[in-house]
């Protein structure tokens, strides 16, 4: 009897303990699930209302390259007729929208401020040609693409924008407007990238999108992928339709229960839809379609399908994909089908061959776009690794040369079917003879793609980065002319694949380290050339390293010998790579119903303190952090707080206390566009949100500033952030920098010139030092100088080709005021020149040019002088000096 009560109890106890714990882990870690629309719009407002209140909006970026190469393009539209204007539209995928009037001399920006300035898709009103629809939200989702924020309108040709909804479809691959009545408006959605959704299907609006009806709607995990109305009858319409989602461990794929992907036809401006699959493969094996109508004969159209259909099995481990993960079985691919009855039945016209098994290597959902020449209904087009032709309807294919690969968009001029226009993974190319020669944009089109960025320590100082699809370069940052007048330069080939992480010697800018996709960790000697592959090996018998697509490795900050690399588990090596050891055990979930093509259940992040060697935090993609005191010989996870399973994007040991670390968390991957940004003051026992303010994310990167304790740099899918107290008040940096995704920053430690690396839009440099300069208690004083460099007279004051370099100076404006009068003064009290400066609330910069306000415009003698705002009465001594004679 007693051994029963004691059983009884045991087990009552047994409860209580296993439902604390459960509450424990509820309260320690809350799952969060995707963002609603509603919160999105109000996150961007708040938004827009940092940028507009900021104290430093005048504090301007400068774009440092490069300049030689461009980026990844999804959509391109032209103005008809060539030859009566020369104006182009081009989507970058995640660089807004670009116009040109001049067919590519120049090129400017037109939608660079949206919600979201992934794109994809561009559509002209056919009847007017002024109103342009922007579909944002690359469809192609590829590893690094970002969510859209629904459809925008222009009705002045892109000089100004208009949000028209649909903010919750976060992709939209085409829209399709009526040839007459440009209310009319279908828009595709084919889904969120990452979560199922109601979202998708089609729209229609008949009010020029006040508005909208989804007039199509098959399930939660199938979208409208690609849309094509008839040329002869507006009220005929077919779209495909696509079943995917992405995993964190797998790219989009037909999973053994999808049927999905299909084909349908309206006859009704759809109002009705019938399937119109008839010769088409199986359900099951059909994935991304693409479709086409030719405009010669209606009748026939064309589809592109990623086919699944298993052609062999791989039974090589070697034979691998692009990225070096062994391929699967080997699928039929890129198949082309034809219909000449408007498709009630499909014939499949390509053929079986190597050329169309590696048209799009193993990422077919990539690509699926098909364009038939609007001459000649024979004549087609497919997009995928490179441009490809068919002049016989699809039977036979060839390769256009001349471009970047991975297409994406191609315009083929009704009129002159010569003339094309094709975007891609480079940027945007045109061929005035079908093809044969290609003319490419570069320099005047900066939508590069970086992944990371990194600095040396040389003079100038460069900085390295990995670009989509372009592979790794580096680039001088220029201070000789001014450090507000840093130039763009052309950048050059770099160690590092196209996704790398680097990190450069301290001590010896020659020695660079670079970790390719999945964690190809390499040593090179810029100096000899060298190159050294140093990856750990893999004990027999142990699991094969999971790397992440960036895999993270960091210097120790107490010598460069010392390195640490992240896969599921943390090594380190003291002697330049040459020997490893393993001085962690998995650091993740390790769940094997998380596993799949792509390397998941990783370490993302790693810090080691710069006060304390040994002490090291890791976090990984799977949401755990741990910390280890000793170098590795004890771990424990710090999650306590946390929400549960979301990215750990950046970790950041403080360099002012021992105890305290920062950390950001993305939720990119749940279709979580909420802020997560924390402090632990106790290294990790306790965590703080410091989002306070900060109105969005997904946050990307966090960074201390390396001068002031106080200061901390925040980068998201928005822009950057600064906090001058530690993270309690965070104000933006908007001057002169797009809406654009921060993939990281670095802040050069000697040249306090902080690079931001974005994912559309290049490297933008900031100086940092008016910043470093601040504190919270300055702002309560009405107005003071912050700066001001010094002014050299020109070398030869009567050549008007020898310039001065000015005295620009900065000030600070407690309150708006409509100008601000500066005077400058002599130190004989004599006032030689009289300014006008800007009368914005926060900084403000100016520049004295050296000169009195003589009729004769001199310059001054050198010497001290004083600046003066004139209605604060605060003064700066600034001098001016005189060259040396060359």
């Amino acid at each position: 009897m007693i051994q029963r009560e004691q059983i009884r109890q045991f087990k009552i106890f047994l409860f209580f303990l296993l439902l604390y714990g459960f509450v424990q882990f509820s309260f320690a870690q809350t799952a969060i699930k995707s963002t609603s629309p509603e919160e999105r719009m109000k996150m961007y407002e708040k938004h827009l209302e940092l940028k507009e209140n900021s104290l430093f909006k005048n504090l301007n970026w400068q774009f440092i390259g490069p300049i030689n190469i461009s980026g990844r393009m999804t959509d391109v539209e032209v103005v008809r007729p060539k030859g009566m204007n020369y104006i182009i539209y081009a989507a970058g995928a995640t660089g807004g929208v670009w116009k040109t009037t001049n067919e590519g001399t120049t090129w400017e920006p037109i939608f660079e401020n949206g919600q979201s300035t992934s794109i994809g898709d561009i559509t002209l009103a056919p009847s007017n040609q002024n109103i342009v629809w922007i579909g944002t939200g690359e469809a192609n989702i590829f590893r690094s693409s970002n969510a859209g924020a629904g459809v925008f309108k222009s009705i002045d040709a892109g000089k100004t924008w208009k949000q028209m909804g649909l903010v919750g479809t976060n992709t939209i691959p085409r829209i399709v407007i009526h040839p007459t009545n440009p209310e009319i408006v279908y828009v595709a959605a084919s889904g969120h990238e990452w979560t199922d959704n109601e979202e998708r299907g089609l729209y229609k609006t008949d009010d020029g999108g006040k508005t909208w009806n989804k007039v199509f709607y098959k399930n939660e995990k199938t979208g409208v992928i690609d849309l094509a109305m008839d040329p002869s009858d507006p009220n005929i319409l077919y779209l495909s339709t696509w079943q995917r989602v992405r995993e964190k461990w797998n790219d989009p794929r037909n999973e053994n229960d999808y049927n999905g992907s299909s084909i349908y036809k309206s006859t009704d401006a759809g109002k009705t839809w019938d399937e119109i699959s008839k010769g088409l493969p199986e359900a099951k094996f059909r994935g991304r379609i693409g479709i086409d109508v030719s405009k010669s004969n209606p009748n026939v159209i064309y589809v592109f399908v990623d086919n699944y259909e298993i052609l062999r099995e791989n039974d090589d481990a070697e034979n691998v994909d692009s990225y070096g993960r062994p391929k699967g079985g080997v699928i039929k691919g890129a198949t082309v089908f034809r219909s000449d009855d408007k498709g009630n039945t499909w014939k499949q016209t390509s053929v079986l061959n190597e050329y169309m098994e590696t048209l799009s290597a193993t990422y077919g959902w990539v690509f699926g776009q098909i364009r038939v020449d609007p001459q000649n209904e024979n004549k087609i087009y497919v997009m995928g690794l490179d441009l490809n032709v068919s002049e016989d309807g699809g039977k036979t294919f060839r390769e256009l040369k001349g471009m970047h690969g991975d297409h994406h968009g191609l315009w083929i001029d009704p009129d002159n079917t010569d003339y094309l226009v094709n975007v891609n993974d480079g940027g945007l190319a045109i061929s005035y003879d079908g093809g044969k020669e290609w003319r490419t944009f570069t320099n005047n089109m900066p939508l590069v793609q970086f992944f990371n960025v990194a600095a040396d320590m040389s003079k100038p100082f460069k900085v390295y980065g990995s670009i989509q699809d372009h592979g790794s370069f580096k680039g001088i940052v220029d201070l000789s002319r001014g450090r507000d007048k840093i130039p763009p330069h052309d950048f050059e080939r770099a160690p590092g694949g196209e996704g790398s992480n680097h990190a450069i010697d301290p001590t010896n800018p020659d020695i660079v380290y670079s970790a390719g996709f999945y964690g190809t960790l390499a040593r090179s000697d810029m100096k000899t050339g060298e190159s050294k592959n140093i990856v750990p090996k893999v004990e027999e018998g142990e699991p094969k390293l999971r790397g992440q697509w960036l895999a993270p490795f960091i210097l120790s900050p107490h010598n460069s010998n010392t390195l640490y690399i992240g896969f599921q588990y943390l090594f380190k090596t003291t002697d330049c790579g040459e020997t490893w050891q393993k001085i962690s055990p998995d650091l993740t979930y390790n769940d094997p119903n998380k596993s799949g093509d792509i390397p998941y259940q990783t370490i993302f992040s790693i810090s080691e303190s710069p006060l304390k060697a040994g002490l090291i935090y890791a976090g990984t993609d799977d949401g755990r952090v741990h910390l280890t005191k000793d170098d590795g010989k004890t771990w424990k996870e710090i999650v306590n707080g946390l929400p549960y399973g979301k990215w750990v994007s950046e970790l950041a040991a403080s360099a002012y206390d021992e105890n305290t670390v920062y950390l950001s968390q993305n939720g990119k991957r749940d279709d979580d566009f909420m802020p997560y940004l924390w402090k632990s003051t106790d290294n990790g026992e306790t965590w703080q949100s410091i989002v306070n303010n900060l109105p969005t994310g997904p946050v990307n990167v966090i960074k201390e500033d390396p001068k002031n304790k106080n200061i901390l740099y925040v980068g998201n899918d928005f822009g950057v952030y600064v906090s001058l107290n530690g993270g309690k008040f965070w104000y933006s940096l908007p001057g002169k920098f797009p809406t654009t995704y921060v993939h990281n920053l670095v802040i050069h430690p000697r040249e306090n010139i902080m690079v931001a690396a974005t994912h559309g839009r290049g490297l933008y440099a900031l100086d940092v030092e008016y910043l470093q300069k601040l504190n919270e208690d300055d702002f309560n004083k009405d107005a003071f100088f912050i700066s001001a460099t010094k002014g050299m007279l020109p070398q030869n004051p009567k050549s008007r080709w020898s310039q001065p370099d000015p005295v620009s100076f900065c000030y600070y404006l407690k309150t708006n005021v409509d100008s601000m009068k500066i005077e400058v003064w002599d130190a004989n009290n004599v006032k030689v020149k009289e300014l006008r400066g800007a009368g914005n609330k926060g900084l403000n910069f100016a520049e004295w040019n050296l000169t009195t306000d003589s009729k004769e415009k001199t310059y001054v003698e050198p010497g001290e002088y004083t600046l003066i705002l004139k209605s604060a009465h605060i003064f700066y001594k600034v001098k001016v000096e005189k060259p040396e004679k060359k």
